[in-house]
């Protein structure tokens, strides 16, 4: 698998805000950490089974992680974006025409680990190179560091880590698969024992968070 970390962290970039709303679309932050039913309310985790089984394990109880955002989308032969992955790739444009893409926002929850750019960095470090190392030769992982806000009782000031999964294939059906298989593995790494909050950390617990819900 292709994977790289970069930071998007200067004044002109977007910040995470947390809980956020969109009423144009009735979209909302979803506390999946203190409802886990509610992920009935994404869409996406519905028409993506995948995805589904992401959230449900980036929220569980002994993971790192709680989320805020999500999507997936195809990329179709002409999307600019499969073009350069498939150059990264050095795949064949003969036998790869589509794929398939999708992101997730990730908030650490141990809160000394969400508030330092530097421990973030670490451990990015870390997660690319075991991802370098999964067996997703038509895939590519890319996170973006990025400063985040949760509007807790007082807010609290750290960064997030946008996760942008890609995956290519000959067909439509492929290319889902392979993005599905290597989603779930990268779920897995980040599932990972030494990931998670040290025995005593000070961690962001989904009662901090209030969740919007739509009007």
């Amino acid at each position: 698998m292709l994977a790289d970390w970069s930071a998007e962290c200067s004044a002109d970039d977007p910040h995470l805000v947390i809980p956020w709303s969109d009423p144009n679309s009735h979209a909302h932050f979803v506390n999946l950490r203190e409802e886990p039913y509610d992920i009935a309310e994404i869409p996406e985790a519905e028409h993506f089974p995948a995805l589904g089984r992401a959230l449900r394990a980036l929220n569980a109880t002994r993971s790192p992680f709680l989320t805020a955002k999500c999507d997936a989308w195809p990329l179709t032969a002409t999307d600019p974006t499969l073009e350069s992955l498939r150059l990264e790739l050095d795949l064949d444009p003969d036998h790869i025409h589509v794929g398939f893409a999708s992101y997730i926002d990730l908030i650490w929850r141990e809160r000394a680990v969400f508030a330092s750019a530097h421990h973030q960095q670490d451990r990015l470090d870390r997660i690319t190179r075991r991802a370098q190392k999964l067996s997703h030769p038509q895939a590519s992982l890319e996170c973006i560091l990025r400063p985040a806000m949760l509007d807790l009782s007082g807010a609290l000031e750290g960064f997030a880590i946008t996760l942008y999964l890609t995956a290519l294939g000959p067909d439509a059906d492929t290319a889902s698969q392979n993005w599905a298989a290597a989603l779930e593995d990268v779920v897995h790494l980040l599932r990972s024992r030494d990931l998670e909050p040290a025995r005593g950390s000070v961690t962001i617990d989904a009662a901090d968070v209030t969740p919007l819900r739509p009007s």
